[in-house]
């Protein structure tokens, strides 16, 4: 009898140790990630939104868990994405540095916090009441590149001061404001430089070969790629392309120069995704996100290949040197 009265005691034990370990488990919070990228060309900033969280306490597989959703460039398939993260009830959405994501999860629920990165005004997308008080269940990151477009026109004339026509990149497939503020962005930038642009399209591998041989039939002298998370994803490419056509060309990315492009003007994606993973922890840990101002990034970085500079036969101002944050020789 002492025997099967401990045995049943043990019994009990243990089926109350497994229910326990189940509803720890079922209380672990799941994030859901969503970004119209692909994981093998994205993993650096996953490693970056990795270490936000984990700057608030969250390491991944310990006491979080997080379901990561890949458009893989077809933004299209985004709504669909955001909609399985909410049926599987994640406790956040982080959104990746695209407009589309972001508005997709925002259509998807209006009661699981998300947290975004964007590239243009939140207010005006709609996204959120105020930058101070978002108001609803979204805020997050908004970065400078939509504002940098002109800059980055005027930086491509100071190296190709003879050029008088030149190329502005966008993916088509973006969102329309935001492509259509791109676009005008860029027309008023090159009227008071007396340029004329000549917009080109791209939101597939073979739309860049066929780009650049635009380029060159229009003789243009230079190209400014846009922000969009299909070119940000390709800097490889792209700067292969740009050196074989012999085009300079700016890129808002700084892996743009350092896979051998000319030169890159605009915030760290890595740093951006770090402060996404930070602002996902704060409301794991219960702010919210309404009451959470929208962080304005305002650190821009300046990067010049040298090397590229002097295989296009361009010689790059001292000034422009000087001002510079990475040079590669």
């Amino acid at each position: 009898m002492k025997r099967r009265a401990a045995l049943a005691t043990l019994g009990t034990i243990g089926a109350s140790l497994a229910l326990g370990a189940r509803a720890q488990q079922v209380s672990l919070p799941v994030i859901g990630f969503l970004n119209a990228a692909s994981p093998e060309r994205f993993a650096h900033v996953v490693r970056a939104f990795r270490l936000g969280l984990n700057e608030m306490g969250y390491v991944g597989d310990s006491n979080v868990g997080i379901e990561y959703r890949w458009a893989d460039d077809q933004y299209d398939r985004l709504p669909a994405l955001a909609t399985d993260l909410v049926r599987r009830r994640v406790n956040v959405i982080a959104t990746g540095s695209n407009l589309n994501a972001a508005k997709a999860a925002r259509a998807a629920t209006a009661t699981i916090p998300i947290v975004f990165l964007i590239g243009a005004d939140p207010v005006k997308a709609g996204l959120v009441v105020s930058l101070a008080r978002p108001g609803a269940n979204l805020t997050g990151i908004t970065t400078l590149n939509l504002e940098l477009g002109p800059k980055r026109l005027e930086l491509l004339h100071q190296l190709v001061p003879t050029a008088t026509v030149v190329g502005v990149l966008i993916n088509p497939i973006n969102d329309p404001s935001f492509i259509e503020d791109n676009t005008r962005r860029a027309q008023a930038a090159a009227r008071s430089l007396g340029l004329q642009i000549h917009v080109l399209q791209a939101s597939r591998e073979r739309d860049l070969n066929n780009a650049f041989s635009t380029l060159a039939q229009r003789r243009a002298g230079g190209l400014v790629i846009t922000p969009d998370t299909f070119f940000s994803s390709r800097s490889e490419q792209l700067a292969a392309l740009a050196l074989r056509h012999a085009m300079p060309t700016v890129s808002p990315y700084r892996d743009f120069v350092t896979a051998g492009g000319l030169m890159s003007y605009g915030g760290s994606i890595t740093d951006q995704y770090r402060t996404v993973g930070v602002f996902t922890g704060r409301i794991l840990k219960g702010e919210r996100p309404a009451d959470l101002p929208v962080h304005q990034a305002a650190k821009v970085e300046l990067g010049i290949n040298m090397k590229t500079a002097n295989a296009l036969g361009l010689t790059i101002p001292q000034s422009l040197r000087l001002r510079a944050d990475e040079v590669i020789q």
